[in-house]
């Protein structure tokens, strides 16, 4: 307790005294990762300020992603933020990156865009500037109509809310539709930003886990024959982080649930538009006959990440609340955006540009396939997904992702621990190899650097950390 004790000075607010002070404990490491802060109480003591002041310090540490809760058994040190800290220190200047989900920029249509933002100014005049209508640009409203028919999903314009990337589309559902303390459950694992955004709106959050097909509908059952969500998280095609693309059996039974249960399904759909080897990876939302799918379709991996553009498609019933936290957010997206987007669609062949990036991403999946199988599959623990970009490895019990992410990241490639994707700590033994942004070449190096190093670090690396038992069966 005595590394929590300082002199609090009188010339700035004593919460954020604290809080810094905290802070720097936390990057510097002398607070490890998933250790248990000292109670509100305790801390409040020994530092001879109110109860009060260390729950506000407690929840901006837990805003800016420092600490998380788990309820009734405290606040504990998350290591989300400690190795972002640790990659800045580090030259990321010819490392690997099979951390970052961001496809590789030779992939983007550029000189194609360019021409399109033209148009845009030609032809839209000062209208361009001007703040649209609030659901967006109509006549992009009605191109992704046609757009969406190609992935089954019949729609009208006016239940297409243009939003600014997928991130804002799962924001302004929650801000619409979920109150404090409503239960939200989610696929385990799942995307960090998600879990962020449940967390900040009060929701309480569930976790069911992932089997090879999809989220197991058996533990599904029993908890929603206990309790009802509002809403369930699910990304049904080549999930993040997992790659597993859902049996149209589970896409079907998804929506049956939650007709019988009477909750919406949040789908958030990145890379549906291409096919790899499977032949059921129509979006969740196609099946969907009942008005339960809210549909977020993001295209930060199939174009250009900083466009910031995306749709949410939603049962007319819930229309107004989501316009209105749109509105609240940011009122609209970039006119200008926009109407390039609809000039891309309309005068380039989207479909030609769709299946040289399938091309691409499948050479890329075939190749890194191959090798993880070749090279990983007796080391470690792995379930091959059908396409996608992302492959989740499971070292033996005993070893720590975080202690092999910053072990490899040393030899020259980076990874992402799968504690960015579960909601309370775990025993750590998983990771992430996303393959978007290397190359052809930069896949067969950086799998070989893995290979090469596993050994040495399995024989050295064993308990370095305290464990807690592990939830996921996949």
């Amino acid at each position: 307790m005595d590394k929590y004790k300082f002199i609090i000075k009188e010339n700035s607010p004593k919460y954020l005294q604290i809080y810094n002070h905290i802070k720097k404990m936390i990057i510097e490491d002398e607070i490890k990762a998933n250790k248990k802060l000292p109670p509100i109480r305790t801390l409040a003591k020994l530092l001879e300020v109110n109860n009060t002041t260390i729950v506000k310090v407690y929840e901006l540490l837990e805003k800016e992603g420092y600490v998380y809760k788990n309820i009734g058994s405290g606040t504990f040190v998350s290591d989300v933020n400690r190795s972002i800290n640790k990659e800045k220190s580090i030259e990321m200047d010819g490392i690997i990156r099979f951390d970052n989900g961001n496809p590789s920029i030779d992939m983007f249509p550029v000189d194609d865009f360019k021409e399109s933002i033209n148009m845009a100014l030609e032809k839209e005049g000062n209208s361009i500037f001007e703040y649209d209508d609030g659901l967006g640009f109509l006549n992009l409203r009605e191109k992704l109509v046609d757009y969406l028919k190609k992935l089954n999903i019949n729609t009208h314009k006016d239940n297409i809310q243009i939003i600014s990337g997928a991130q804002q589309g799962i924001d302004i559902v929650c801000k619409g539709i979920i109150n404090y303390s409503d239960l939200v459950f989610v696929e385990e694992p799942t995307y960090r930003g998600a879990l962020e955004v449940f967390k900040n709106r009060g929701a309480k959050i569930i976790s069911i886990p992932m089997l090879e097909d999809g989220i197991d509908i058996g533990i599904l059952k029993l908890k929603l024959e206990k309790t009802r969500p509002k809403i369930i998280y699910t990304m049904p095609n080549y999930q993040n982080p997992t790659g597993i693309t859902y049996s149209i059996y589970k896409k079907k039974k998804l929506i049956e649930l939650a007709e019988k249960y009477d909750f919406y399904i949040l789908e958030d759909d990145f890379m549906s538009d291409l096919k790899f080897s499977s032949h059921i990876n129509y979006p969740l939302r196609s099946y969907d006959d009942k008005g339960r799918v809210i549909y977020i379709k993001s295209f930060s991996k199939i174009l250009m990440p900083g466009l910031r553009i995306g749709l949410v498609e939603m049962p007319s019933e819930i229309l107004k609340k989501i316009l209105w936290a749109k509105y609240s957010s940011d009122i609209s997206t970039s006119g200008i955006i926009q109407r390039s987007m609809y000039h891309y669609m309309e005068n380039f062949d989207w479909d030609e540009y769709i299946k040289k990036l399938e091309k691409a991403y499948s050479e890329k999946f075939e190749l890194a396939s191959k090798l993880i199988v070749k090279n990983l599959g007796e080391k470690l623990k792995l379930k091959v997904p059908s396409g996608g970009i992302n492959f989740f490895l499971e070292l033996p019990r005993g070893y720590s992702s975080k202690e092999f992410s910053s072990y490899i990241l040393k030899k020259g490639v980076s990874i992402l621990s799968g504690s960015h994707f579960f909601d309370t700590s775990i025993d750590d033994r998983f990771f992430r190899i996303n393959i978007a942004q290397p190359s052809i070449c930069e896949i067969e190096k950086g799998i070989d650097i893995i290979s090469k190093n596993i050994d040495e670090f399995l024989t050295n690396y064993k308990n370095t950390e305290e464990f807690k038992e592990n939830k996921l069966f996949f």
